[in-house]
């Protein structure tokens, strides 16, 4: 039953950070591991940046109102 409990409270925490716009590292690196055994993982760091750009554009910066 805590297995149930905690797979559900994973996957609606992980819901709620993607509604707001908060990435998850950590399925970024788990979906790397097992799609892309070959390739670099980006670093944390990285991987919030290049996040950022993707969403807003102009290296994170937003140029627009709305």
């Amino acid at each position: 039953m805590n297995n149930v409990i905690n797979h559900v409270w994973k996957q609606l925490t992980q819901s709620l950070r993607l509604m707001v716009g908060v990435p998850e590292y950590s399925t970024y690196v788990e979906h790397m591991r097992s799609a892309h055994p070959g390739q670099a993982i980006m670093s944390q760091e990285v991987f919030f940046r290049e996040r950022l750009e993707a969403r807003y554009g102009s290296k994170g910066r937003m140029n627009r109102c709305c």
